[in-house]
C-alpha cells in the first residue's frame, strides 16, 4: 500500500488536511509532511509475515488506533488501550503478547495477563509524554501535600488509564480507581460519592471538560497542581476550596487543537461537523459538535450518513486511516500543523519486524515487566473501575 493511498481526496479544507505545514513555535526542524516515508527495506513486509507465520499462536500481536498502517497490518486485535489489555489477557493461548503501543500500555497488558505470558513492547523508547508527566514521586509529594492542608482524607484520587503502573498503584492503595475517558463521568460521581474532593491524574483537560461538561461543576471549582512548583503552586485555602485537583499534565497532541482551527473549518465549509476528544482543551471541546474517545469517534464516522463531511481532532494516524477507510465522507485533520504521535510512531515496521525475528529465534526482547505489590494495587484500582455501571472499554 502506497502513503497516496492513506489520503483522501482534495478539498476545500486541503490546508487542514492531513497536516502539512511546519510549526514554527515546536521543537526546531520539525514538520508535518502529511505521511510518513516508506520504509528503506523492501523486505521487510515479507520478513515480518514470515516471523509471525514462524510464531503461529504464540504470538498474539495488540494494534493501537494510532499505530502507522504499516504496524496495523499485521495486528491481530485493533483497539484502544485498555481494549487491547483486555484482549491480550482474553488469549492465555500465547505466549508472546506483541503490545504496539506505549509503555503504559504494555504496563497494563502486563497487570491483566499470566504470569506464563511475556509482553514485549517493540521499541521501549515508545512512551508517552502524557503518563510521563506524573512521575510517583511527584504524585506522592502532591499526597503529601494535600495532607498538610488537611484534605487529603477527604480527597479521592482517580487517574486516567494514559498513567504509568506506578500511579495506577498509587491510586489503588489510596481508595481511588482508574477511568477511561468513555467512563470518566461515572468514574468521578462515584469519586464524589466517597468524598469531597477528587485529584484527577494526569490528564487535566479530560477532568475539567469531564467535571464541567458533565457534572455541572465550575471552572472556579478545579484548580491546576503543578508538580514543578512548591505545594504545587496553590495555597492551603485553595485546596481546601477546590473541588477538582487536576494534575498539571496532558497529551501533546490532543491538547494542540485551538479553537480557530474550529473556526476556520466552519467558514471554509459550511455544515461540516466537528468531533474532539475529551483530552482537547475546554475552549476546543465546548466549541465542537461533538466529543469523544477514540472508540466513540470511529463508531461515529462509521455510522454518520454518507456525504457528510467532518473535521476530527485527534491523532492524525487514525484520522487518516478513516477517510480511507469511508470514502462516502468527506473527512479531514481539524489542525493544520499537528504532527503524528511522536511516541506512537516510534513502532515502526523495522522495530516490529526485529521482535517477531528475535522471539522465533528464541530470544526474549523489550519485555515489560510490572513488580507483584505494584501490579496488585495497580489491579485494585482497574477492578474498581470495572465495577461501575457503563462502558469501560473504551480507554482513550
Amino acid at each position: 500500500m502506497t502513503d497516496l493511498a492513506l489520503e483522501p481526496k482534495p478539498t476545500p479544507l486541503a490546508l487542514l488536511l492531513l497536516g502539512r505545514n511546519a510549526d514554527p513555535d515546536s521543537e526546531k526542524g520539525v514538520e508535518c509532511p502529511g505521511s510518513l516515508p516508506p520504509a528503506s527495506d523492501p523486505d521487510l513486509v515479507q520478513r515480518a509475515a514470515a516471523a509471525k507465520a514462524r510464531l503461529g499462536d504464540r504470538v498474539f500481536i495488540l494494534g493501537h488506533h494510532y499505530q502507522r498502517n504499516e504496524v496495523i497490518e499485521f495486528a491481530d486485535v485493533t483497539g484502544d488501550s485498555f481494549k487491547l489489555a483486555q484482549q491480550a489477557a482474553a488469549h492465555p493461548e500465547a505466549e508472546y503478547i506483541v503490545f504496539c503501543g506505549v509503555h503504559f500500555m504494555a504496563e497494563s497488558a502486563d497487570i491483566l495477563t499470566s504470569d506464563s505470558q511475556q509482553v514485549v513492547l517493540p521499541d521501549m523508547a515508545a512512551g508517552c509524554s502524557m503518563a510521563d508527566m506524573a512521575e510517583i514521586s511527584q504524585v506522592e509529594e502532591c499526597w503529601r501535600v494535600l495532607q498538610e492542608a488537611g484534605v487529603a482524607e477527604v480527597t479521592v484520587p482517580v487517574t486516567y488509564m494514559n498513567s504509568t503502573a506506578a500511579i495506577k498503584a498509587f491510586t489503588g492503595r489510596n481508595g481511588g480507581s482508574v477511568c477511561t475517558s468513555s467512563n470518566a463521568k461515572a468514574s468521578l460521581e462515584w469519586a464524589f460519592a466517597k468524598g469531597e474532593k477528587v485529584l484527577f491524574l494526569p490528564d487535566q483537560h479530560l477532568g475539567r471538560n469531564t467535571a464541567v461538561l458533565e457534572l455541572g461543576l465550575s471552572l472556579d471549582d478545579c484548580v491546576i497542581y503543578n508538580p514543578r512548583l512548591p505545594g504545587g503552586g496553590l495555597t492551603t485555602d485553595q485546596l481546601r476550596a477546590a473541588k477538582m485537583i487536576l494534575w498539571r499534565g496532558h497529551c501533546s497532541v490532543h491538547a494542540r487543537f485551538t479553537a480557530k482551527s474550529i473556526q476556520d473549518v466552519r467558514e471554509q465549509v459550511p455544515g461540516v461537523q466537528v468531533i474532539v476528544h475529551p483530552e482537547c482543551t475546554y475552549e476546543v471541546v465546548s466549541a465542537a459538535d461533538a466529543i469523544g474517545s477514540t472508540e466513540v469517534i470511529i463508531s461515529t464516522i462509521t455510522n454518520a450518513e454518507p456525504g457528510s463531511t467532518w473535521a476530527i481532532g485527534t491523532e492524525l494516524n487514525l484520522v487518516q486511516r478513516l477517510a480511507q477507510d469511508h470514502p462516502d465522507k468527506q473527512i479531514v485533520f481539524l489542525e493544520k500543523s499537528v504532527c503524528f504521535c511522536a511516541t506512537m510512531n516510534r513502532i515502526d515496521l523495522p522495530h516490529l519486524v526485529w521482535a517477531l525475528e528475535s522471539l522465533a529465534d528464541g530470544n526474549l526482547v523489550n519485555q515489560i515487566t510490572v513488580d507483584p505489590d505494584t501490579a496488585h494495587w495497580a489491579r485494585v484500582a482497574l477492578d474498581r473501575m470495572l465495577a461501575l455501571p457503563g462502558p469501560t472499554h473504551r480507554a482513550d
